[in-house]
């Protein structure tokens, strides 16, 4: 798949678009700051450039990828959700990472279900799993909220990683599941909406 081959997705808030060289400064910024603390970083210059041109390489070698994360109407990009699976991955991750200064507003939770529902009914995958550093609570909280649940026997990354196995296509199709997590994305599109308890991606 070519780069400017990368599918659009929508949601209510959302586009979901292909990596830019655009879109490499607020990537930058984030990977340099300690919200990345849990993906490998503090990054330097060089490294936080490493990876996002792995970010844009990833589609053309594994033919998905990581989308941007764009507000529908300022086209702010709030940060990154999709496919991941580069070397040393045992199996397709769904992956996200949202910029620091717009976490706690339902970004990750409304772009990973999209994201996911287009890598389940689109490309065929027959499930996922997203590889998290045990001591990242909000990204586990996530992963629960869209249905993972913690697998101990799946193999992990390095070992310093836990597994959690996202519901096949046929456990969400038509679910409480699946009208749950519809109702939560509601929630947070609602202006009136204010969030309680901690702050959630």
């Amino acid at each position: 798949m070519g780069h400017r081959d990368i599918p659009v997705l929508e949601t209510q808030r959302l586009i979901l678009a292909g990596p830019e060289p655009g879109d490499y400064p607020d990537f930058k910024a984030t990977f340099a700051s300690y919200r990345s603390r849990f993906m490998g970083g503090p990054l330097n210059a060089y490294e936080t450039w490493m990876l996002y041109a792995a970010e844009i390489g990833h589609w053309e070698i594994r033919g998905f990828g990581m989308w941007v994360i764009h507000d529908r109407r300022t086209g702010q990009t709030y940060g990154m959700a999709g496919g991941w699976q580069p070397a040393m991955w045992p199996e397709p991750e769904i992956a996200w990472i949202i910029w620091p200064d717009v976490a706690g507003n339902g970004y990750a939770l409304e772009a990973t279900d999209r994201a996911r529902r287009y890598f389940y009914e689109e490309r065929g995958w027959d499930g996922a799993v997203s590889y998290i550093d045990p001591h990242n609570l909000p990204s586990i909280r996530l992963a629960e909220r869209l249905g993972a649940k913690r697998d101990a026997q799946a193999r992990t990354v390095d070992g310093n990683d836990v597994v959690y196995r996202h519901p096949a296509p046929a456990q969400l199709r038509n679910t409480q599941l699946a009208d749950g997590i519809a109702m939560e994305i509601a929630n947070y599109a609602d202006p009136q909406f204010t969030p309680k308890g901690w702050a959630l991606d």
